[in-house]
């Protein structure tokens, strides 16, 4: 993993990008079929072994000067508000790596009226001012089944998104065993509200992983969400 070059990116007043695609939909959480521009920003500070968008991040698998480019803020602004869409995610890769870029970004896209959600696995604490900028954070922390040993879980950074009331929790299930685990978290951070999702790459996994699911997150009170671009396009880059 390198993070030195998301921090140079936005020490310059830059971001650096993996990739810009749209219109699309968002696949995803509470706003799941709502016309959407994506940002996927590039570095991590996680490895989860069944991450589905490791070409912004694993450098040993992947050309990093290929899948990277440092942009103006200015410059991202302007593609994205091209693309249309009432809706922009700001995804990644880890976006809060580039949090400062990003809040700048935020405010170039809220002027113009755009909405913003943010994708991040919870382990940065948000910053105030982005804060105040955006619809909400979609925060996925990360169970066992993400491979990382121990749980990479901050407790001081999931509480500040609960704080903040701009945070819904997705969690990637691999099969109803991790619902304990789920639990725990909720009841330990006050975690709400929750939405489960599947780990799937394929329209037929989706599908049998929501069935998989359905019961347990009725059971919990959880929300169910698809991956409604899996469903659509299958494991398609930029849709």
């Amino acid at each position: 993993m390198t993070l030195t070059l998301a921090t140079t990116a936005q020490q310059a007043g830059y971001l650096l990008v993996n990739e810009l695609f749209g219109p699309t939909f968002q696949g995803e959480g509470p706003s799941a079929g709502q016309r959407a521009a994506f940002l996927r920003l590039a570095d991590c500070n996680l490895a989860c072994a069944w991450c589905d968008s490791r070409h912004s991040w694993d450098w040993r698998r992947h050309d990093q000067a290929a899948e990277t480019r440092r942009v103006t803020v200015e410059t991202v602004a302007a593609q994205l508000l091209a693309l249309g869409t009432d809706l922009v995610v700001i995804t990644g890769g880890e976006p809060l790596l580039q949090a400062e870029a990003v809040t700048d970004l935020a405010t170039l896209l809220r002027a113009a009226g755009r909405c913003i959600e943010v994708e991040t696995n919870g382990t940065i604490p948000p910053p105030s001012q982005l804060t105040d900028l955006i619809e909400r954070y979609n925060v996925s922390p990360k169970l066992r089944n993400a491979g990382l040993g121990s749980r990479p879980i901050d407790a001081a950074a999931l509480t500040a998104f609960v704080t903040s009331g701009k945070a819904v929790f997705k969690f990637v299930a691999c099969g109803a065993d991790d619902a304990a685990q789920i639990a725990a978290l909720q009841d330990a951070y006050g975690l709400h509200p929750v939405w489960v999702m599947p780990q799937a790459t394929s329209p037929e996994e989706v599908v049998s992983g929501m069935r998989q699911l359905a019961d347990t997150a009725l059971e919990h009170s959880w929300n169910l969400t698809s991956r409604l671009h899996i469903l659509l396009w299958g494991d398609q880059r930029g849709r």
